[in-house]
C-alpha cells in the first residue's frame, strides 16, 4: 500500500496540464480580450480630452468635467451593480456594459454641445461599470483557483488602457475628435460575442456558490490596499510625461515613450503577479508589491538623465501592477458568495477613488513641478506594504475560530460518562 501511495501523482502535479501558459490562455482568452476591449473605452476619454480643448476651444475646467463624467459614470455604480450580479441573473450586463461603453464614447466627438457630450461620456463610464462584476464572476468561474488564469483576464484591463493613446493619437491629429465614432464597431463586435457566448453556455445555467464565510474585515484591508495602490499608478500615469518635459528636459517623442513603458511594465506586472501568487501565496505576493515599488519609484525620481530612468519606468510600473489580479481574487475569495460585489469594489470602485484623488497631486505639481508630484508618491508603497501585513490567508479566521470547538469536542470524547468512577 506505501509503495501505491507513493507512485500516486499529488494533486497539484494532476492539475499541472491547465496550469500551462497555453492551457491558460486558452480558457480566459475570451475574458481577457473583453477586459481589454472594455478597458480601451476608460482609456480613451483622457486620451481624448486635450482634442476636446484644441477642437471645441473647452476650459480646463470643462476638460476636467469630461473626465470627471467617465469617473463617476464608472465608479459610482459598480458596487450596487455587483450586488444585483450576486443576487440575479444579470449575466447580459456583459455584453450591454461593452456595447454601452463602445457606443456612448463613439457618439460623444459627434454631437455639438457640451452638455450632451458629457452625458454620453458619463453613459460610456457606465457601460464601464456594467462590465466588470459580471465579468469579474464569470472570468472568476472559468479561472478556479488560479491566480495566473485571473491574471490574463485583469492584464487584460490594462493592455486596453494602455493601447487607448496609441490608437487615439493618431487618428485625432489627422481628423479630429470625429474620429471618436470609429471606436464603436470593436465594442459592437466583443458584445456579439460575449452575447453569443452566454447563450452557449445556457442563459438559464446557475452559477455554483463557493461555500465559506464572507470575511469583511480584511475585504476593506484589502480595498484600502487597492485604493493606495491605484493612486500610486494613476499619479504616475498622470504625470510620467510632464516629468520628462519640464525636469529631465527630453523631447515629447521621449516622454511618450516613458509612459509606453510605465504601461507595458503595467501590464508584465500583472501577468507575473499571477504566476508568483501560484507559487508563493496571494498574501505574499501583495506584499512583495509593497515592498518593491518604492526602490523603483525612487529610482525613476532619483535617476539622471532621460535614457536610463525609462528602465525605473517599466519596473515602477511593474511592480505597481504586481499585486493587481491577486488583490482582485483575493477580494473574491475573502467574499466568496459575493464574487460580484467583490469584482466591483476591487475593479471599479477602489481603483476609480485613487483617480479622483490624483487632482491634489495636481495642486503638489503647480507648487513644486511634476518631480515634486512623484517624490510625494514615494510614501504611497511603504502605506500599501504596511496594510499588507494585516492581510490573512483566504479562510484563515475560520480555521482559528473552528479549532476551539474541535479542541472542545475532543474533550468531551475523552472526558468520562457522567455517573462512572474512576478507578
Amino acid at each position: 500500500m506505501a509503495q501505491l501511495n507513493s507512485s500516486a501523482p499529488p494533486p497539484a502535479a494532476a492539475a499541472a496540464p491547465s496550469d500551462t501558459a497555453a492551457g491558460t490562455w486558452s480558457r480566459m482568452r475570451l475574458w481577457g480580450i473583453a477586459h481589454a476591449v472594455d478597458d480601451l473605452y476608460q482609456g480613451l476619454v483622457p486620451a481624448t480630452v486635450p482634442y476636446f480643448v484644441l477642437d471645441r476651444h473647452y476650459g480646463y475646467v470643462a476638460a476636467s468635467g469630461l473626465t470627471l463624467a467617465a469617473t463617476l459614470g464608472s465608479s459610482v455604480p459598480q458596487p450596487f451593480l455587483g450586488v444585483a450580479v450576486d443576487r440575479l441573473r444579470v449575466g447580459w450586463l456583459v455584453g450591454a456594459g461593452v456595447a454601452l461603453a463602445g457606443i456612448g464614447f463613439g457618439l460623444s466627438g459627434l454631437v455639438p454641445s457640451y452638455a450632451a457630450t458629457w452625458c454620453l461620456i458619463m453613459l460610456s463610464g457606465l457601460g464601464v461599470a456594467m462590465f466588470h462584476p459580471a465579468a469579474g464572476k464569470a472570468a472568476r468561474e472559468a479561472a478556479g483557483d488560479s491566480a495566473a488564469a485571473m491574471s490574463v483576464f485583469a492584464a487584460g484591463g490594462s493592455v486596453g488602457f494602455f493601447l487607448a493613446p496609441v490608437l487615439a493619437t493618431p487618428a485625432l491629429i489627422a481628423w479630429g475628435v470625429g474620429t471618436t465614432a470609429l471606436f464603436i464597431p470593436p465594442a459592437v463586435l466583443i458584445a456579439f460575442v460575449l452575447l453569443r457566448h452566454r447563450r452557449r453556455q445556457g442563459a438559464a445555467t446557475v452559477s455554483a456558490v463557493r461555500a465559506g464565510r464572507d470575511q469583511w474585515r480584511p475585504f476593506a484591508v484589502l480595498t484600502s490596499v487597492e485604493v493606495v495602490r491605484s493612486v500610486a499608478f494613476f499619479g504616475v500615469n498622470t504625470f510620467i510625461e510632464l516629468y520628462w518635459i519640464r525636469d529631465l528636459h527630453a523631447s515629447r517623442g521621449l516622454a511618450g515613450a516613458a509612459l509606453t513603458c510605465f504601461l507595458a511594465g503595467g501590464v508584465s506586472g500583472t501577468l507575473l503577479g499571477g504566476r508568483i501568487a501560484d507559487r508563493l501565496g496571494m498574501v505574499r505576493t501583495v506584499q512583495i508589491g509593497g515592498g518593491l515599488a518604492l526602490p523603483m519609484l525612487a529610482g525613476l525620481v532619483l535617476t539622471p538623465g532621460s535614457v536610463v530612468p525609462l528602465l525605473f519606468a517599466v519596473l515602477t510600473g511593474l511592480t505597481l501592477n504586481l499585486p493587481f489580479a491577486v488583490l482582485v481574487k483575493l477580494g473574491q475569495d475573502y467574499l466568496p458568495t459575493r464574487p460580484g460585489t467583490a469584482a466591483g469594489v476591487t475593479l471599479g470602485l477602489a481603483v476609480s477613488v485613487g483617480g479622483l484623488l490624483a487632482p491634489l497631486l495636481g495642486l503638489v505639481a503647480d507648487a513644486h513641478g511634476p518631480r515634486g508630484a512623484l517624490a510625494v508618491l514615494c510614501v504611497v508603497p511603504p502605506i500599501a506594504l504596511g496594510l499588507g501585513l494585516f492581510l490573512p490567508e483566504p479562510g484563515q479566521r475560520e480555521v482559528e475560530a473552528a479549532r476551539p470547538e474541535a479542541e472542545a469536542a475532543a474533550g468531551d470524547e475523552a472526558a468520562p460518562e457522567p455517573g462512572t468512577a474512576r478507578r
